[in-house]
């Protein structure tokens, strides 16, 4: 008999596949990201993997909204939790086993004296990043030393050491503070440069402002190298995102965001407790382009100390003025 056909009717497109799809669930027996007709609707229930073909990104075990819980709980708990039952292995590292991981993601977490946090975002990041299917490391970037927290120079160090691990395909730079709210909020390489914190509680689920980068984003190995990293020039909070943000688009990269309701983040309440704003970033601002090949990752010096968790790699650095210097521009 031959091979039967059906339509697929779940959204505005018709398509039609072998009715031995139902089989696998991949399409003519593939589902390579070279394959043009990606599921445009999630995958039903009864999806069966398969492990010699890479992982869908649209997948049933991806619900939608998120039970978030910004509870305090020991991080000894989350670790018993994902390292002895859900086969995270020791420093961070997990990949699937049903199909072959379609992006090898390094999630970045700049760090000072936030240790209630951190439980918090790994009990509801790690979850969603295995329903997801990637493969994934989690790098906690931690500044020690007097100096005003500079996150920016914390994302060049991470990503500098994470590459020293694995052949990553793509970078996330997240802030520990925030917790997604859907497990839909895609964290693979595909659409990137990518802002995936659109909508953040805090601001009352609304974009402050249409160039706004900050919280979670994400590039691709390649474009980070590309557009020179962040800048090193931010010490204290604020508007180092607002110059990724234009190295991004100096670079002729365009910013994807998730849609709809699926970029909704919550932020765990807290005070900047004692780091300083920033008052020198609109001067920064106004030259990011000509600083923009200076200062960033070719111009970085430190030197870090590594500790292994059972969730994360720590890199431990005292960050100062004098690690990256630059010349006048």
């Amino acid at each position: 008999m031959g091979r039967g056909w059906i339509r697929d009717v779940l959204g505005p497109l018709q398509r039609y596949y072998p009715l031995t799809c139902f089989v696998t669930d991949y399409p003519d027996g593939s589902n390579s990201s070279e394959y043009i007709a990606q599921p445009t609707t999630y995958l039903p229930d009864n999806f069966t993997y398969a492990p010699n073909q890479p992982c869908p990104e649209k997948l049933p075990s991806m619900i939608g909204p998120i039970d978030v819980n910004m509870s305090e709980i020991l991080m000894e708990e989350v670790e018993s939790k994902f390292s002895k039952r859900m086969d995270v292995q020791f420093g961070g590292h997990w990949k699937p086993k049903d199909c072959k991981p379609r992006w090898k993601v390094a999630i970045l977490i700049p760090f000072r004296n936030r240790h209630e946090h951190l439980p918090i975002l790994f009990q509801h990041l790690i979850p969603m990043l295995q329903r997801q299917r990637l493969q994934f490391a989690f790098y906690v970037i931690e500044q020690t030393g007097t100096q005003p927290f500079n996150r920016a120079m914390l994302f060049n160090v991470g990503f500098k050491e994470a590459l020293r691990d694995l052949d990553w395909d793509c970078v996330i730079f997240h802030d520990v503070d925030h917790i997604p709210e859907n497990d839909r909020n895609y964290y693979g390489c595909g659409n990137m440069p990518r802002h995936f914190a659109a909508k953040l509680d805090k601001y009352m689920y609304i974009l402050p402002y249409s160039e706004f980068f900050g919280g979670v984003s994400g590039l691709t190995v390649e474009q980070f190298r590309t557009i020179n990293g962040f800048p090193n020039a931010f010490w204290g909070w604020g508007g180092e995102d607002d110059d990724l943000w234009n190295r991004v688009r100096y670079a002729g990269f365009n910013v994807s965001r998730p849609e709809g309701d699926i970029g909704k983040y919550k932020s765990i309440p807290h005070h900047h407790r004692g780091e300083v704003q920033f008052l020198g970033r609109y001067k920064l601002l106004r030259y990011s382009k000509e600083r923009q090949h200076l200062d960033g990752l070719n111009n970085l010096n430190y030197r870090p100390q590594i500790t292994l968790s059972s969730l994360y790699k720590n890199i431990s650095v005292n960050l100062t003025p004098e690690l990256a210097l630059i010349s006048d521009y």
